[in-house]
């Protein structure tokens, strides 16, 4: 398979590790320098892209290889309102195809299912409530971060009593609150705490690196190659 990269930080080099240990070949690799790629010969060659850049520029790298012809796999997080968007300019061509997910670790998708689960369980048990955290390195511009957003949006989604998150402290009951944490180079470490007054129920998932996401998106673009349309985690795993 021919894969792009959009995004050449540290995500984007992990990637084309799991790229070429797989047999893939990168035909082009496009930063912040070269953005008139996006029309080269080369960039249009490719089977799929996977698109790990920043929240100010991702739906236009998105939108810039769609409308080049190519696949396109996304991780970016903090632009995910104009989605929307993204599938409105995505309305009339069958071809285009995008994959989208804030975390693209097995691990992660498992922790999303049983989060869900979990929720559904607790609305029976009305004394405890639900907070959660999530700590990420330095350099993450957005918070809280896209996979907690997915966290509180499938606790949402089951839990009765929480219609909202939030990250403010001075939150009403109705609201999930979300603190965030960045320390260092940590990967990513997401905790949903279940607390009464007697006893906590905590899950949780910590990354140890980079690479559970970086393969987990070069999974998805090879999945992706018969597939049209938006697609995500839960179109792949079928939890």
């Amino acid at each position: 398979m021919k894969i792009a990269l959009i995004g050449y930080g540290k995500m984007g080099h992990a990637i084309e590790k799991f790229a070429r240990a797989r047999r893939h070949e990168i035909v082009s690799i496009i930063d912040i320098d070269n953005q008139d790629d996006f029309g080269s010969p080369q960039f249009g060659s490719a089977d799929v892209a996977i698109e790990f850049t920043t929240p100010g520029t991702a739906y236009d790298n998105c939108l810039r290889a769609l409308q080049a012809g190519v696949k396109v796999v996304s991780g970016s997080t903090g632009w995910t309102e104009r989605i929307p968007q993204l599938k409105d300019a995505m309305a009339g061509n069958p071809s285009a195809t995008f994959f989208y997910s804030s975390n693209y670790s097995i691990g992660v998708n498992i922790l999303f299912a049983v989060n869900k689960y979990l929720a559904r369980l607790m609305n029976d048990f009305g004394q405890y409530d639900v907070e959660m955290k999530e700590i990420h390195h330095i350099h993450k511009l957005d918070h809280p971060s896209g996979t907690a957003i997915t966290l509180a949006n499938g606790i949402i989604e089951n839990l009765d009593r929480k219609t909202a998150w939030t990250e403010n402290e001075n939150h009403s009951a109705n609201e999930l609150l979300i603190e965030h944490e960045r320390v260092g180079e940590v990967p990513g470490t997401h905790i949903i705490r279940y607390k009464s007054p007697v006893d906590e129920i905590t899950i949780s998932h910590e990354a140890f690196s980079r690479d559970g996401f970086a393969l987990g998106a070069v999974v998805a673009a090879e999945w992706l190659h018969d597939k049209t349309g938006f697609l995500g985690m839960d179109d792949m795993l079928k939890f």
